[in-house]
């Protein structure tokens, strides 16, 4: 196993989150046209090449509505895929975390991959797991043990 399932990893995670906006801003569009009357005027009949009269239409954009939903059950049908392909993801980058030799990597590792902390929090989250270190985690030297880390396994 190698270190790529990282990247690969939070690429997929970030893809997720992308599509869940997609989808929350497609549903939103479906809404507001259900919401939306279209108006137009057609003529009835001609006189020469005058109109004998105008009558104004009513009526909702089905079409437009309907091509909405489609793109949104693709979409969600899509969500659900890549959701199984993330889980699957996540027990391998877990088992990849596991094979770490050191205890306070693996939990670095864990806080920044799995629970998807920022470096500043795994700073703060380390200095609360490990209180008595001597030298305290702050994020740039938890950045630093991360890049020295990967650059060692490479």
């Amino acid at each position: 196993m190698d270190k790529g399932i990282l990247s690969e990893y939070a690429d997929m995670r970030e893809e997720i989150r992308d599509l869940r906006r997609r989808i929350a801003e497609d549903q939103k569009k479906i809404d507001q046209l259900k919401q939306t009357v279209v108006s137009d005027s057609v003529s009835c009949g001609k006189k020469g090449k005058k109109p004998i009269r105008t009558v104004k239409i009513k009526g909702f954009p089905q079409m437009e509505i309907d091509r909405r939903i489609s793109l949104l059950k693709r979409r969600q049908a899509k969500l659900r895929m890549l959701e199984t392909d993330l889980i699957e993801k996540q027990l391998q980058v877990e088992e990849y975390i596991q094979t770490i030799q050191k205890s306070e990597l693996r939990t670095m590792f864990r806080l920044y991959y799995i629970d998807n902390l920022t470096w500043y929090q795994v700073a703060l989250r380390m200095n609360q797991i490990f209180p008595k270190r001597r030298i305290k985690y702050t994020e740039d030297n938890c950045k630093q043990r991360h890049k020295r880390f990967l650059e060692k396994v490479a």
